[in-house]
């Protein structure tokens, strides 16, 4: 091959190489803006489904179909005039709704700063995302008086929990003594002692087929209490970051409610701290139940 046949092979092979590269290059570029605008959509779906932005994404739109139309003639100079100062009204409310939303928020946070706090942002009247929160957990632990409510919300995804390998334990008043009537007085129904037993009753038999639930052998645990706690606890993977203990203020009347509030490992350190440390005391006090509560005693944990 002669001197210049080389050289033109070269540089062929140059530009093939470099026409192969300003491809790819191509390729990444366009790849890259495929997926800035896939997700702008999604972006936009979102907001759309939240109800949020819209003025934005309404001024967007009527500014976008106005210079269209402008380009166009479509309209005379009136009606764009016109529909420009309804756009730029549009888009003042939308600012003046974000500014006071700006504003109630410094106001919280300097009345949070002030201890202003109102007790609405901290206590509510339920859990009603339990049931949910239990299915992912793996260290499930409860206290409560009759807890016949709890237990017939949740021992289904209780059994199921077990079964997949999580540990429940359960401390709840004894049957047996005489804290019904303790918890009878403190709800000011003193001769209303027999149905706290009751609830307690169907409590057991729950328990029971909790603790007998096949594969959930060794894993479900309970306890009576021969006091009447004074208040309730749902702790969730208590020793994990990700963990939550529900607290339950009793009421001296059932009508009115019980009011609750939740405590976050990362947020109440010191306070999640007190209420773990009040449940291993409670669970410690406790009675562990066996077979003349009609519990295997292998079921029933020690």
């Amino acid at each position: 091959m002669s001197h210049t046949e080389r050289f033109s092979w070269r540089a062929e092979r140059f530009a093939h190489l470099g026409s192969r590269g300003f491809s790819k290059a191509l390729t990444r570029r366009q790849a890259a803006s495929t997926m800035r605008v896939m997700r702008l959509l999604r972006q936009l779906r979102t907001d759309l489904l939240a109800g949020e932005n819209l003025e934005i994404y309404t001024t967007a739109l009527l500014s976008l179909v106005l210079a269209v139309l402008g380009v166009l003639g479509t309209v005379g100079g009136d009606v764009l005039a016109a529909a420009t100062l309804a756009t730029l009204a549009l888009l003042a409310s939308g600012m003046l709704g974000s500014r006071r939303q700006v504003a109630k928020l410094t106001a919280e946070v300097r009345a949070r700063g002030r201890g202003e706090v109102s007790v609405a942002d901290f206590l509510g009247k339920g859990k009603a995302d339990l049931p949910e929160q239990v299915r992912a957990a793996q260290d499930i632990r409860i206290v409560g008086v009759t807890l016949s409510r709890t237990l017939r919300d949740l021992v289904d995804e209780l059994q199921r929990r077990a079964v997949a390998g999580a540990v429940v334990k359960v401390a709840l008043i004894d049957p047996a003594g005489s804290t019904p009537e303790e918890a009878a007085r403190r709800s000011t129904i003193p001769d209303r002692a027999g149905m706290y037993r009751n609830r307690l009753l169907s409590s057991v038999d729950l328990l029971r087929e909790l603790a007998e639930t096949p594969g959930a052998e060794g894993r479900v645990e309970v306890r009576f209490l021969d006091f009447v706690p004074a208040f309730g606890l749902v702790l969730l993977d208590p020793q994990r970051p990700s963990g939550r203990i529900h607290v339950d203020i009793y009421s001296h009347s059932s009508a009115s409610g019980d009011a609750v509030f939740t405590v976050l490992p990362h947020r109440d350190g010191e306070w999640f701290q007190h209420f773990q440390t009040e449940f291993d005391s409670i669970w410690e006090h406790g009675r562990p139940a066996d077979a003349s509560d009609g519990f295997a005693t292998a079921g029933a944990g020690a």
